[in-house]
């Protein structure tokens, strides 16, 4: 049995540590030189879990501000936990690192897309504090490099 993972935010120093991280985290493995672009932007953020020195989940966001916004908004990218670690609460808790760093910037909102029948997905956010929007929300994908 691993030891509990430590849940914490990546600092711009973690970025070796993030290309440490078990297979079926990321969708892909993770790019060294991107990895360092991501942790040095001071907009860009990801809360890890880490088990015996191995990233096993993660949600990464990204802080935005808009013209017609108040305050930042913290739009969360992705979130994954490697099958291993999964049923254990680890992604309830790196969504609570990640909405307790939208906090300290002062964002007033946090959001997040996913399937409608991705259900575990789903129960994570409601988990978290999420609230399902009412509008029915149709995403566009524009592949750029075609």
């Amino acid at each position: 049995m691993s030891a509990i993972p430590e849940i914490r935010l990546l600092t711009a120093q973690d970025a070796e540590l993030l290309t440490n991280a078990s297979a079926d985290v990321f969708d892909d493995h993770v790019i060294p030189d991107a990895a360092a672009e991501f942790l040095a932007d001071p907009r860009h953020h990801i809360a890890v879990a880490i088990a015996d020195g191995i990233i096993v989940g993660f949600a990464s966001a990204v802080c935005y501000v808009h013209p017609d916004k108040p305050a930042p908004e913290f739009w969360i990218n992705e979130v994954g936990v490697a099958e291993s670690h999964q049923g254990r609460g680890l992604a309830k808790q790196i969504m609570a690192c990640l909405l307790d760093k939208a906090r300290q910037l002062g964002c007033a909102e946090a959001w997040v897309l996913t399937e409608q029948d991705n259900t575990a997905a789903k129960r994570l956010y409601q988990s978290a504090g999420g609230i399902e929007a009412a509008n029915n929300v149709v995403m566009f994908e524009f592949r750029l490099n075609d």
